[in-house]
């Protein structure tokens, strides 16, 4: 406020010691005098150091006036007011010097900002010059540059050197007496002489013209004697291929695949050649195709060609690319991901035929840049399944293979490298893209010859013939094993679901004749559901309740009692038994923890199934330990004590012969059933 005030306030009148007291002045006593008060002049003639003592002084002045003031309020008095006047006073003058002060100090302020605004528009001007001098020097250097640089036309043109023009060119073009000691003469018959060599040329070159046109014409007609000679040979072998298909000698189908497998990559080649000679040697009915397209597969090892067009086409996009957006980072990782994941264009195709004339395809892809196999698998029958609502996982394209070979779930990449790969373009896990990819297991790397040493890595895998021979007819048998049980399982759910155990005739003699208690419930279970079940804890603690198991509850009923059974199914059913939990709903529920005789039942169908097996393969095992639970509920109950004080008639009558009800303090009951006596007894 105080620099506003200084800079609207008008410059003071400094009036003489004659002038009357009052402010008006009349005209004349102004052009008398024409002197005027200006603090700026004044600025020049003051010191700023002693301008700033005196400021302090005032200030001292000032807070010991007002310490008096306040002194002299707090005593009081008549004559106080008197003497506090005179002190104001002064005051007063200490204020107005104070005012004064600040004003000049924002004149200093101001001189100096103008001061410096001036010698900066100064540095500003001196800069701007020596710019345009700096530009007069840069565009001088450059046109220098150019005369220094310039070339004329037939600098460019390579002549002959001195010695062969003048021992070649006649003398009228070389004219040796001329030309020796003058340049420029030299210059102008040496370019003569280039355009004579030139014009003979030119007539050569257009005699060899005409000879390339006449034999050009004579390969035109030898290619049309050739194209007619193929419609020949091709009828040939159409009309041979009857003959080829009686003999059973698909020459020409076999010569389109191995022309076509030279394309393979490594891997995929050495599963097709050891595939074809197991399916000559062992399997007639295994089928070996390669599909894809073969061009794609020549184009990754074409060499990229170079050419003038190329260049300016990419040149072309190279200038469209730069005025496009650039591409976000979250699509750079997408791109450089499918990059990663990217496959061959060629896949090799596997037909393993089984006895019911269900066939299992199976489809190998190869990741280039990830050097592994996937496959993919699908299983077809002769006639239509129903398919039942607990069967919707068995013959799964992503879970039929898994763990063909124990712990081989196809989740997990089995090249280590490979993990360093992911981290670079942001994949936590393969298991995220198996379902479009396909599962990579580890009996594939083997069938393709790749082996990833985890011990001691290698820098490069080499697919190895002997490797893949060696694993070949293994796995083909356990792929035909494992599509069998599956299919065998898928029937019996169908049953299962409907209430009905089916039991084939050759497994009727494990059972007695008569068996009341009934399976009136099978459904498939959740792996969740299945953990947080109360009467599974054990095998939960075992770590028998994998994720890649397959879950299952049963409920048997008799009268009043319901037997509650949670199967866990492995994937290498029937080389692996299922795994039966049980929970009885009568009197009261019944566990294997607080009953001895349900413990003993569990050790009937889980350590004694050997004895359910039936005939090889074992596809009965499941429904015969079914039905083996049925007669255990039935000895369970029938030989439960009865309470005598309990009038009527016994709810569960003994129809099965035991030799003896119970034995031992913990009152095991007889449940293990002899043939074909027909008596069941304690084991």
């Amino acid at each position: 406020m105080s620099s506003e005030s200084s800079k609207k306030r008008k410059p003071k009148v400094i009036r003489s010691d004659g002038a009357p007291a009052e402010g008006k002045r009349n005209r004349s006593d102004t052009e008398q005098e024409g002197k005027y008060y200006s603090e700026e002049a004044e600025v020049d003639l003051r010191d700023p150091g002693r301008d700033y003592e005196l400021y302090k002084y005032t200030c001292q002045e000032l807070q010991r006036l007002m310490a008096e003031i306040q002194d002299l309020k707090s005593r009081g008095g008549k004559d106080v007011w008197a003497l506090l006047f005179s002190l104001l006073t002064g005051n007063c003058v200490h204020f107005m010097t104070l005012k004064k002060l600040n004003r000049l100090a924002h004149i200093r302020l101001k001189k100096g900002r103008d001061q410096t605004h001036e010698a900066k528009q100064k540095v500003d001007a001196y800069h701007l010059q020596l710019q345009n001098l700096l530009y007069e020097v840069m565009h001088l250097q450059k046109e220098i540059t150019k005369c220094l640089e310039f070339k004329s036309k037939h600098e460019e043109i390579d002549l002959v050197s001195l010695e062969e023009f003048y021992k070649e060119a006649p003398p009228d073009i070389s004219k040796a007496e001329v030309t020796m000691g003058d340049p420029h003469q030299q210059t102008l018959a040496r370019l003569d002489w280039e355009l004579e060599q030139r014009k003979r040329l030119a007539e050569k070159y257009r005699e060899c013209l005409s000879n390339k046109e006449k034999i050009l014409k004579e390969i035109e007609v030898k290619k049309e004697y050739l194209s007619s000679l193929q419609p020949r040979l091709n009828s040939i072998m159409q009309a041979s291929l009857p003959v080829q298909e009686y003999l059973f000698m698909p020459f020409d189908q076999a010569h389109k695949q191995y022309e076509t497998a030279r394309h393979l990559p490594p891997p995929l080649y050495v599963l097709f050649v050891q595939a074809t000679a197991y399916g000559q040697a062992c399997d007639k009915t295994l089928s070996v195709a390669i599909e894809g397209s073969v061009d794609e597969a020549k184009a990754l090892f074409k060499p990229p060609e170079d050419s003038q067009d190329d260049e300016s086409d990419s040149d072309a996009e190279e200038e469209q690319t730069t005025k496009r957006r650039r591409p976000t980072l979250g699509v750079q990782l997408d791109d450089k991901r499918k990059e990663m994941l990217k496959r061959h264009p060629l896949s090799v195709m596997l037909d393993l035929k089984c006895k019911d004339d269900s066939v299992l395809h199976l489809t190998f892809y190869y990741l280039m840049n990830l050097n592994i196999m996937t496959v993919k698998a699908k299983v077809t029958t002769a006639t239509e399944l129903i398919t039942p609502i607990s069967a919707g996982d068995l013959l799964s394209p992503d879970s039929v293979l898994s763990c063909l070979y124990p712990g081989d779930h196809g989740k997990k990449t089995p090249n280590p490298a490979n993990q360093y790969q992911f981290d670079k373009v942001g994949i936590l896990t393969l298991s995220d893209y198996v379902l479009e990819l396909g599962h990579p297991y580890l009996w594939v790397q083997k069938l393709g010859g790749l082996h990833f040493p985890k011990e001691q890595p290698q820098q490069t895998v080499i697919a190895d013939h002997s490797l893949s021979a060696s694993h070949m007819e293994t796995t083909m048998k356990l792929l035909k094993t494992r599509v069998q049980s599956r299919l065998a399982l898928h029937k019996q759910f169908a049953s299962l679901e409907h209430g009905i155990v089916p039991v084939t005739s050759d497994c009727q003699y494990l059972f007695p004749a008569k068996v009341v208690s009934r399976l009136v419930k099978w459904v498939t279970v959740a792996h969740e559901d299945y953990m947080e079940l109360h009467f599974t804890k054990d095998i939960v603690d075992a770590g028998l309740a994998g994720d890649t198991n397959l879950y299952y509850m049963a409920l048997i009923e008799r009268g009043t009692a319901k037997l509650q059974a949670a199967v866990v199914l492995n994937p290498g059913y029937s080389s692996i038994p299922p795994v039966f939990q049980l929970c009885l709903n009568w009197k009261g529920e019944k566990t294997n923890s607080n009953d001895d005789n349900i413990r003993a039942m569990e050790g009937e169908v889980n350590v004694c199934y050997k004895e359910l097996c039936g005939p090889w393969p074992s596809h009965q095992l499941l429904t015969n330990q079914l039905q083996r639970l049925c007669v255990l509920l039935d000895v369970y109950l029938e030989t439960e004590s009865h309470d005598d004080s309990v009038e009527g008639p016994k709810e569960f009558p003994q129809e099965k012969m035991c030799l003896r009800l119970f034995r031992g303090p913990s009152r095991m009951k007889p449940f293990k059933y002899n043939h074909p006596q027909g008596f069941f007894s304690h084991r």
